[in-house]
């Protein structure tokens, strides 16, 4: 059996960034900017981008292990890397020609980019988007109210879905919108219970751009979605999960290990309570770097199972981080709840992902519906 591929060398120097700034980020609610400076300078924005563009050609695998380090480290950080991938491997899908340089720059880190698919309309449904495209000439207007564009005001490019110029019901269309696009407008703030560093504003859009913007052929951007899109961005979105949970994990570790009980002489970890709970949470965060790298092998070679891992592994991983959180706090007490450690983040920042579309509770639906032989819409 082949060794399994290892993260790209510059990942420690990211994330040692990304690491020094996560409490400050956090605390002030603010962009990790370091952070992302560390990511555009370090080839990893074009991870699994092809060569020809100036990527490195990696695959699934790779990206789960980057965003789960990302994600130990700062789950702000994580997040917006995960939505640069999930809109670059969406554009590279099928290039807009009217953009010709966007894939090199969001390989070589020139452009950062991300998916603004959620609308006010229709909620975490955002496979049916409610905003309209119209066909003027050569040119598209495109009008609509997003909510939760992470990196908004901080991207170069967004990945815009809406309502296909066919006019046919249901059917998408993306486009590829450079930022300072007359009519790209940011239209809210972002006060968030974790992830606050994210910048995961409300945008509003009326805009005009060339038709060669699109992303793929017209009303093409459903199949996008669920053949690119979802695939993508649930592995990526497991794989911030599962990093927060192991950050978590090895925090609490290092904690009981060093906090004594000076009048037993003794440290948390000679406790039997709290080996424990020790125990439970680092079996559950191998169980789901396990699923999780199932999953990213299934992505790379396809078979009937892939649907049914893709549509699970997200929701398994967002339940997980959740427990595992609570575990990290329940263990390391007062030292978590006040700060003294980055559990009480983690934790704060693994409430997210279940709340993410698709959510945890309708991707569970949709899984059912696969296993059971019932369509998903």
């Amino acid at each position: 059996m082949a060794a399994d591929p290892l993260p790209p060398d510059s990942l420690p120097d990211v994330v040692a960034v990304a690491t020094a700034h996560a409490e400050r980020v956090d605390t002030d609610g603010v962009f990790p900017s370091e952070a992302v400076a560390a990511l555009r300078d370090s080839g990893l924005m074009g991870l699994v981008l092809p060569r020809e563009v100036g990527g490195m050609g990696k695959g699934p695998i790779e990206f789960t292990e980057v965003v789960c380090a990302l994600a130990a480290a700062c789950g702000s950080t994580a997040m917006i890397y995960l939505m640069h991938v999930a809109a670059a491997v969406t554009a590279a899908s099928a290039p807009p020609p009217g953009l010709p340089d966007l894939m090199s720059d969001m390989a070589t880190g020139k452009s950062l980019g991300t998916l603004a698919f959620s609308e006010k309309g229709s909620r975490s449904h955002f496979w049916a988007p409610v905003s309209k495209a119209v066909a003027a000439g050569d040119d598209v207007t495109v009008t609509a109210a997003k909510s939760w564009v992470t990196s908004a005001g901080h991207a170069d490019v967004y990945v815009v879905s809406s309502g296909s110029t066919s006019g046919e019901a249901g059917a998408v269309d993306m486009f590829a919108v450079p930022a300072g696009t007359p009519g790209l407008e940011i239209s809210g703030t972002f006060t968030g219970l974790g992830l606050r560093g994210n910048a995961s504003t409300p945008m509003s859009v009326d805009i005009r751009l060339p038709a060669s913007y699109r992303i793929g052929a017209e009303a093409s951007g459903f199949g996008t979605m669920m053949q690119v899109v979802l695939p993508w961005f649930n592995l990526g979105n497991a794989s911030v999960s599962t990093g927060l949970a192991a950050g978590a994990t090895t925090a609490a570790i290092e904690h009981v290990r060093s906090a004594r009980l000076q009048h037993l002489g003794e440290s948390l970890a000679d406790l039997p309570t709290i080996r424990a709970q020790i125990a439970r949470m680092g079996i559950a965060v191998a169980t789901q770097k396990a699923y999780l790298a199932h999953t990213a092998q299934s992505v790379s070679s396809p078979d009937e199972s892939t649907l049914h891992h893709v549509l699970g592994v997200k929701a398994s991983a967002n339940d997980a981080a959740l427990t595992i959180t609570d575990s990290a706090m329940r263990v390391c007490g007062g030292a978590a709840f006040s700060k003294h450690l980055p559990i009480e983040r983690a934790f704060r920042d693994a409430r997210a992902g279940s709340v993410m579309a698709p959510t945890a509770d309708a991707l569970y639906d949709f899984y059912g519906r696969a296993v059971t032989g019932l369509p998903l819409f």
